[in-house]
């Protein structure tokens, strides 16, 4: 099992940057593949970013070259950094781990809003 809390959300003007952080209750070093899911209000859940067995790394098509995942197995903690903000990056961001043989670990998310 896996405990997930995600912080760093805010309020950022766009062309604006966040971090978010997603830090876990135990070693992340045997997770299969930890990363961030968004949901838009009336919208369905989608990918962000993804690390797979360590060093996969995957991105929606709408993030790339903007967003980075990157994780520190030291301090058991996956990061997204977020460049270049756009309103359509609004939403509220889960942090989701995926143990092989266990249903999905969901973090509470943190709410990203990106305004002027």
């Amino acid at each position: 099992q896996v405990q997930l809390v995600e912080s760093g959300g805010g309020l950022v003007q766009p062309g604006g940057s966040l971090r978010l952080s997603c830090a876990a209750s135990r070693s992340i070093r045997s997770i299969y593949a930890m990363g961030w899911y968004r949901q838009a209000p009336g919208k369905q859940r989608e990918l962000v970013a993804r690390i797979i067995s360590g060093s996969v790394t995957k991105y929606a098509d709408s993030v790339k070259s903007r967003f980075t995942i990157s994780k520190d197995n030291d301090k058991n903690t996956v990061y997204l950094q977020m460049n270049s903000l756009k309103p359509e990056d609004t939403a509220l961001y889960s942090c989701n781990a995926v143990i092989l043989g266990d249903p999905d670990y969901w973090g509470q998310g943190t709410q990203v809003i990106v305004s002027s």
